[in-house]
């Protein structure tokens, strides 16, 4: 390939090797420096071949402290007539890999990295181990030494979930990390009648419905009053008033028709995953999307987005998590191979239902393009649900918006710089992620009253997994949930502190939400209290 001859390489300094005038100047120094001090090199390097021409490779450079060696040249032989297969690139592993007359497992792996040398694009975290590398060269024993925990922690692959050994002494902490975080049929619609026109709703839901712009909105006396298809109504009067009809061009029937169908896929009979959690989350979505920040942030289709996803978020949930459905071995976790099973079924079934009837397709007389753009924000919203990637979501939020911002706030009025991070296609798509993630857990933030009773809700539907898990013999993946065990109080403190307080904090800072903050400050203090008393109940016993 590079057009020379065995003996015209091995053994050279790299300093002696054909150089191409397109590696950087000091490229050679740095990757010296790195093999001085017995670390690894790797990223782009230019080689030349006999002829002149340059090529591109993505190399790896190891270092081997060799007492001695000789250097035989091997006629072919039976154990190696077939040649190796890997292309050149610039690994001391492959160069010594024909020491032995078999080579070993070891060596044969790291032939895997040679093959990409072709590679045209450097990936970001290569240049940023390389400046790391670089700036190694110059600074101080005790900088180096920190630059090289940087680059440790730069090569794992969860750069931005934190490590949980912390919390291993708190068992309800434990519980919901593995029940929610970890990921080892359609239901027939049944007969309801179409929501009437949203002028035509009955007095005492519409009532209700007037409040629905301010957050202590009581989305469970809607449930009542609307015999548990608060979906349905709430989704009308939202719809309405962020013009979702006008953008997506479709009729007011076909809205209707359609919020039915997917309040119809929602199971009634789970305690919390039920359509009424659906509307809480639609309400939460658009309470945040009237926020000035987020307005300012966002257009109408990611609003619609929003919306829509909010909706159809957690459609056909069967009231269990996705680990039980992998240890159950589900058709569900078998067609989603034990990844998102749950929040990629949602979005899946959604547009199934969409398309599946006309009068029901909200999406049909959209033009292709906008269709697509707008299919893939709704999909991407719902599969931010998933809880196995939380922590990657709130802290890419806070670096890439929270922290630019705050500098831009500390040094300037800069509006245009701070509306420019808010702006960008990457930081918008942040921005809903965030949205959708906290309108999915503001229970913690409802006022006390809807805290108590979701926080039962949710409860009572993790009893019934336990329950389950232990009559099919299936491992409990939250043993603390237990019905005649658990304190719900301790359970709640876990949830809050460990997954809701930093991202609310983060959320708040970019929305400015001062009285879901309050909420959120007096509902932790109630459940401390209880859980001071030793009170493993929603509320405290009564007085004798």
């Amino acid at each position: 390939m590079m057009g020379y001859h065995r003996g015209e390489l091995i053994g050279k300094e790299l300093t002696e090797l054909p150089k191409s005038d397109k590696n950087s100047a000091d490229l050679l120094d740095t990757i010296n420096t790195c093999i001085k001090k017995g670390k690894d090199w790797q990223g782009i390097y230019f080689s030349r071949r006999k002829s002149g021409d340059s090529i591109q490779q993505y190399v790896r450079i190891i270092p081997h402290s060799l007492h001695s060696f000789l250097f035989c040249p091997y006629p072919e032989c039976n154990s190696l007539r077939h040649k190796d297969r890997r292309k050149e690139s610039v690994d001391t592993r492959s160069i010594s890999s024909h020491s032995s007359d078999a080579p070993s497992l070891q060596n044969r792996r790291y032939s895997s990295m040679a093959r990409i040398h072709s590679m045209t694009i450097e990936a970001p975290i290569t240049k940023v181990i390389n400046i790391i590398n670089a700036a190694q060269e110059s600074s101080p024993v005790t900088v180096a030494e920190a630059l090289d925990r940087v680059l440790e922690i730069l090569r794992t692959t969860e750069l931005y979930s934190p490590q949980l050994a912390s919390k291993e002494d708190d068992p309800h902490t434990n519980d919901l990390v593995g029940g929610l975080m970890s990921s080892k049929k359609i239901h027939h619609m049944t007969h309801l009648a179409v929501p009437v026109p949203l002028n035509d709703i009955p007095s005492s839901i519409a009532e209700l419905l007037n409040e629905e712009e301010c957050w202590e909105f009581n989305i469970l006396e809607l449930e009542a009053a609307t015999h548990k298809r608060p979906l349905s109504y709430l989704g009308l009067k939202i719809f309405s008033a962020f013009g979702v009809c006008e953008f997506l061009n479709c009729t007011e029937a076909t809205l209707r028709s359609w919020l039915q169908v997917i309040e119809a896929n929602y199971h009634a009979s789970n305690s919390y995953h039920n359509s009424t959690h659906a509307a809480d989350v639609l309400h939460a979505t658009a309470y945040f999307l009237r926020k000035d920040r987020v307005k300012g942030s966002l257009d109408q289709l990611d609003e619609v987005a929003a919306l829509l996803a909010a909706t159809v978020h957690d459609v056909d949930h069967p009231g269990r998590t996705n680990s039980f459905l992998c240890n159950a071995g589900s058709d569900l976790a078998i067609l989603y191979n034990d990844t998102a099973v749950l929040e990629s079924h949602h979005a899946a079934l959604a547009f199934q239902l969409t398309v599946r009837d006309s009068k029901c397709n909200i999406f049909k007389n959209m033009e292709r393009t906008q269709f697509r753009t707008l299919r893939q924000a709704i999909i991407d919203m719902v599969l931010a649900t998933e809880m196995t990637r939380h922590f990657e979501h709130v802290n890419k939020f806070v670096n890439s918006i929270n922290k630019p911002m705050s500098a831009i706030e500390e040094t300037s009025s800069d509006c245009e710089g701070q509306a420019s991070i808010r702006n960008s296609p990457e930081n918008r798509l942040l921005i809903k992620r965030m949205l959708i993630k906290c309108a999915d857990v503001a229970n913690p933030c409802r006022p006390l009253e809807l805290c108590i009773e979701w926080a039962g809700r949710i409860s009572e539907e993790y009893f019934a997994q336990t329950d389950e898990e232990k009559r099919q013999g299936l491992p409990v993946v939250m043993p603390v949930f237990d019905r005649n065990t658990c304190s719900i109080p301790k359970s709640q403190i876990s949830f809050i502190d460990y997954f809701i307080t930093d991202m609310f904090d983060a959320w708040d800072a970019f929305a400015s939400l001062p009285g879901l903050m309050e909420n959120l400050a007096e509902n932790y203090k109630y459940w401390k209290n209880l859980d001071e008393m030793k009170c493993k109940s929603l509320r405290p016993p009564p007085p004798p």
